[in-house]
């Protein structure tokens, strides 16, 4: 199976994308973005994020990773609405860290060799009735729900799926664990697990006048 389920210890040679995923209210960062007058509690959040964009910033030249616009600069440009190049993963890395503001602390789903696994995950899916908007590969590599310059080299990539939907996911899922081959069932199962604490999650929400209205993947 290509998913590795630790991260890599200090010395493994083993180099793998990494997969988190967070839940909030996706409209509370729409608005940051795009507000014309912002709240003090925006302005806040936003000195915030603008920290933390100059901190990756910093991580990337230290890696040695070098963009044509910084990530801060990137979300600056995101704030303006308008940005100076079509392809460059800054901008992805500004808008998850907008993302992180205002979304749940993350949860790792460990490090995978070859992303395009999902999609073999889905194709083993589909083969027993769950539906294409349903499938790993899906959601995972649907995109930010803005248009972003693209990331480049295809990584970094962001996914979203819908809160409200996680309780039909799971049911999807669950339904067809047992017929799975082995190599596949552990992920599942494990997605359908996520899905249905997401799903009870978002009904306490409900009552408690909260919208996490989006669960949010980040891949890197």
């Amino acid at each position: 199976m290509e998913r590795r389920s630790r991260p890599a210890k200090l010395g493994e040679e083993f180099m793998g994308y990494c997969l988190d995923m967070s839940t909030g209210d996706m409209r509370e960062v729409v608005r940051l973005l795009t507000a014309v007058e912002r709240t003090a509690d925006q302005e806040r959040r936003l000195g915030l994020i603008r920290e933390q964009c100059m901190q990756t910033d910093l991580r990337l030249r230290e890696q040695g990773i070098a963009f044509g616009v910084s990530v801060a600069r990137a979300l600056e440009e995101l704030i303006e609405g308008v940005v100076s190049t079509n392809v460059c993963p800054a901008y992805m890395y500004a808008f998850r860290h907008v993302v992180a503001s205002h979304f749940s602390d993350t949860t790792d789903l460990g490090a995978w060799s070859r992303p395009s696994w999902f999609f073999a995950l889905g194709d083993e899916l589909a083969r027993y009735g769950v539906p294409v908007d349903l499938l790993p590969g899906t959601f995972l590599f649907s995109g930010p729900p803005l248009r972003l310059p693209h990331p480049g080299d295809a990584f970094p990539q962001i996914g979203i799926f819908p809160a409200q939907r996680a309780a039909e996911l799971a049911g999807s899922y669950e339904a067809v664990l047992h017929r799975l081959g082995p190599d596949y069932r552990d992920t599942a199962a494990r997605f359908a697990e996520l899905m249905r604490f997401e799903a009870d999650e978002w009904e306490n929400a409900q009552k408690l006048g909260r919208t996490p209205d989006t669960i949010f993947f980040w891949f890197r």
